[in-house]
């Protein structure tokens, strides 16, 4: 069994909206999950998309035998920044990323049924 990841680091955008997306095409075939992130009208589908056809390319396998056997999102650095607030305050503002990690791994082949005469 033929077993591929690839990673996306430093993705700028939440955690909590990637997960979202990983959670749509968790368990899916390769085919299935790069269409259904086609037409999904989220920011982070084009990016998770490029990510699955990373991982195709890594698995030196063909996009049809493969599916996407694990997907995991953490947070990455949260970059600080300070906004101006009243009577001289400031306040902080946390700019979140992303790592997302992505495991492809090959269809088990499924075992043919034989006609109904076994011994």
């Amino acid at each position: 069994m033929a077993q591929a990841t690839a990673k996306l680091t430093n993705y700028r955008q939440s955690p909590r909206k990637v997960r979202l997306i990983a959670d749509l095409i968790r368990g899916k075939s390769v085919e299935r999950a790069i269409a259904l992130l086609a037409n999904l009208p989220k920011r982070g589908a084009e990016p998770m998309q490029k990510l699955v056809k990373s991982a195709v390319a890594n698995a030196k396998a063909p996009a049809s035998e493969l599916y996407i056997s694990g997907i995991q999102v953490n947070g990455g650095l949260v970059f600080k920044r300070q906004m101006p607030r009243a009577r001289g305050r400031a306040s902080l503002i946390r700019k979140k990323t992303s790592i997302i990690t992505l495991a492809l791994e090959q269809k088990a082949p499924t075992p043919r049924k034989t006609s109904g005469q076994e011994k």
